[in-house]
């Protein structure tokens, strides 16, 4: 059977596996294990163990289940809800000001949890019910909280930028640094839209005859301060050389847990020590679904390999002399197309082995190439059929419809498609500070 047959086979295999709702980590490894039978027949067992335990064997993966700790134990906390509040108060002079608190405080959160959904949720719970009883209509409030929350898996600590970086076998500390500037310069998209929009249906109004002190602004800021200062220190110690992403990972994660213990715990008297069980069952089954995606993509990546089929591929759009821009946005279209159906986390260990040699081929950079992909794998996140924090917002707002929560996410999706214009006009908005911090590339 030729290559081009081959793969046909298994992606034919692999989408109906995924249509019946098998999980993603067992459809991939069932088909690669149907594709190894071709190339060895049974003896492919012999192969089978060793590839899995050499896809979760790198050091470098202790780091996801520490950042997901960290997330895990700031998403049991309020501290969703005085990130809020105190964005709020300092923010509510600017129409639409509500709307730019939770666009704000979902950015911070973001950096804090590394994860969408938990960025929705702990959020979309406070912001949503507020921005509904201040008049804003449910489209803006949902739609706002959903794109938001997408900010998760770009701005750094990202658990989607470490798995790139162990797919891909580059620099974890790099990606996050290539994050940063378009992580903040989306929210900014995201503000600007937002204030366009609030202006022109004449909502914030109540927002702008509430008066908050400099006092009371001031006094909202100690209990989001620490955690803030905690991003900082992780970013420091991974970009000063004082440490490697899974040493920052663990002390990031024992911060997070102390900071949660000691504000919420003892002296607010807000959090309770029995929550303490829940955050490691939480990190332990999204650190294992992980591994286990990571083993099977390994798996299956090894399968295409040994057919010849990512290398016929990667022939045949090398042998297509089309002008580089044209390659890539041929690339973007299918990531979009792949992200409305397959998590982030999916994608990147199924496409990047893939697609990083053509790209690097075209001459683009493979860390500005990781930002573009996030960037498509957040619109994923926010449209239809997959649309994760759509049925997150869904969940905590059962009241609003889907269809509400699409459509007010359609405008934050154009913004997210200017981003990716931008960093293909301009590549230094994300290679700028990494090439800064760090050197050039080599």
């Amino acid at each position: 059977m030729s290559p081009l047959s081959s793969g046909i086979l298994m992606l034919v295999a692999l989408f109906s596996l995924l249509a019946i709702g098998t999980p993603i980590a067992f459809a991939l490894g069932l088909v690669a294990m149907g594709g190894l039978f071709m190339v060895y027949g049974p003896f492919f067992l012999e192969t089978l163990g060793e590839q899995l335990f050499t896809a979760i064997s790198s050091f470098s993966l202790v780091s996801i289940p520490m950042f997901i700790l960290m997330g895990a134990a700031v998403a049991s906390s309020p501290a969703g809800k005085d990130l809020y509040e105190a964005l709020d108060r300092w923010l509510n002079r600017v129409p639409g000001g509500l709307v730019l608190s939770n666009l704000g405080a979902c950015s911070i959160f973001a950096a804090l949890s590394g994860s969408s959904p938990a960025t929705c949720a702990a959020i979309g719970k406070m912001g949503i019910p507020e921005m509904r009883a201040r008049g804003y209509p449910a489209e803006i409030a949902a739609g706002s909280i959903a794109a938001g929350g997408t900010l998760g898996i770009l701005i750094p600590p990202s658990v989607t930028m470490i798995v790139y970086g162990i797919a891909t076998e580059t620099s974890i500390g790099r990606l996050f640094l290539a994050g940063l500037v378009p992580g903040f310069m989306l929210t900014v998209f995201f503000m600007i839209w937002t204030i366009i929009a609030c202006k022109r249906q004449g909502l914030g109004l109540t927002d702008l005859a509430k008066r908050f002190s400099m006092r009371e602004r001031f006094k909202a800021l100690p209990r989001v301060l620490p955690f803030l200062l905690i991003v900082v220190a992780v970013l420091f110690s991974l970009y000063g050389g004082v440490a490697t992403p899974s040493e920052a990972a663990g002390v990031g994660a024992l911060f997070c847990l102390l900071m949660v213990v000691v504000i919420y715990g003892l002296f607010a008297r807000n959090w309770k020590f029995g929550q303490m069980p829940v955050i490691f069952r939480d990190t332990l089954k999204e650190s294992v679904m992980i591994m286990l995606i990571i083993g099977a993509s390994e798996l299956f990546a090894f399968a295409l390999s040994s057919l010849f089929i990512t290398q016929s591929i990667a022939q045949g759009i090398a042998a297509m002399d089309v002008n580089p821009y044209v390659l890539l946005f041929v690339v973007n279209i299918f990531l979009l197309v792949a992200g409305f159906f397959l998590p982030p986390v999916g994608v990147i260990l199924m496409t990047a082995p893939i697609l990083i040699p053509i790209i690097t081929g075209a001459g683009f950079d493979p860390y500005w190439f990781a930002v573009v992909l996030t960037i498509n794998m957040e619109i994923g996140l926010i449209t239809p059929p997959v649309g994760l924090n759509l049925y997150v917002i869904n969940g905590i707002a059962p009241d609003i419809s889907l269809g509400q929560i699409l459509r007010g996410s359609l405008p934050y999706v154009l913004c997210m498609v200017l981003g990716i214009v931008a960093l293909c006009l301009f590549p230094d908005i994300a290679l700028f500070l990494p090439n800064l911090i760090m050197g050039p590339a080599l």
